[in-house]
């Protein structure tokens, strides 16, 4: 619908502002605010202080962050590279099979992620493939949970791309590796960009599929939140969130830029 008059355009950002406020900025802001409380008796924390904070930059929880980074990075990169194997395969293949292929591959989203956990768990915990107990596990579950997203991602760019390049290539003698490296991946990087921010963001709060395949010694740093929740300690786990929120969106940031730079090549 559209509004011409001033004040109804502005009755209209006003409610979309309050709209974000309540449903975003309240959100974090309670949980920063947490993370900086002694304690919260009244209707705003009190005794303000960087005392979970600093616990939260030590022991157990700086490792649960390591694991939740070293996770997000390594099943982030092998949701990257067969998302897009698997986009560049089904945008080659058959109708009926990019069908097959395009909903197999968007199946995770379609089901709780603690099935997927374990799913993967009754799968992978026997032999000739056992990771039961590994942290390898763990990795498989986030990179099966982000996978849809990265294969979305680029099948989204392939269809946009110009066939004029490749066509141009192939008329001046490149072979298809050829065209593939040279053509069709650089000009998908802005895509691929975006994939990786998009499961980085995504495996650092994974939560559910987590708590069903962890061993004691891969334990990230949702699973440590939630532990500390379950036993009460909430203004530490807010610290443990915010930190997580921060690293989180450092990470982002640094794949914007990388997508930036990739898309003014």
């Amino acid at each position: 619908m559209l509004l011409w008059s001033r004040s109804s355009r502005a009755a209209l950002l006003a409610v979309f502002g309050l709209v974000v406020v309540v449903v975003f900025v309240a959100p974090i802001a309670t949980v920063v605010a947490a993370a900086l409380a002694g304690s919260w008796t009244g209707p705003v924390p009190s005794d303000l202080g960087l005392g979970h904070i600093n616990d939260a930059l030590s022991g157990d929880n700086v490792a649960s962050l390591t694991v939740s980074l070293q996770t997000a990075l390594i099943g982030g990169g092998i949701a990257l590279v067969v998302g897009t194997w698997a986009a560049l395969a089904a945008k080659e293949a058959p109708p009926w099979l990019g069908r097959i292929t395009d909903a197999v591959f968007h199946l995770p989203i379609a089901v709780p992620s603690v099935a997927i956990g374990l799913g993967l768990l009754i799968a992978f915990n026997s032999q000739p493939i056992l990771l039961g107990g590994t942290k390898w596990i763990v990795i498989l579950a986030h990179s099966v949970l982000v996978l849809a997203f990265a294969f979305s991602a680029v099948s989204a760019a392939l269809v946009r791309l110009d066939p004029a390049y490749r066509q141009a290539a192939e008329s001046l003698g490149a072979g298809p590796f050829r065209v593939l490296t040279r053509i069709t991946l650089p000009l998908l990087l802005p895509a691929l960009g975006a994939a990786a921010g998009l499961a980085i963001a995504l495996s650092m709060g994974e939560l559910g599929a987590t708590v069903m395949v962890y061993p004691a010694t891969w334990k990230t740093l949702p699973v440590s939140i939630f532990g500390l929740t379950d036993r009460g300690q909430v203004f530490l786990a807010a610290a443990d969130t915010t930190l997580l929120l921060l690293v989180t969106l450092v990470a982002l940031v640094l794949v914007g830029r990388i997508r930036g730079r990739a898309a003014l090549r």
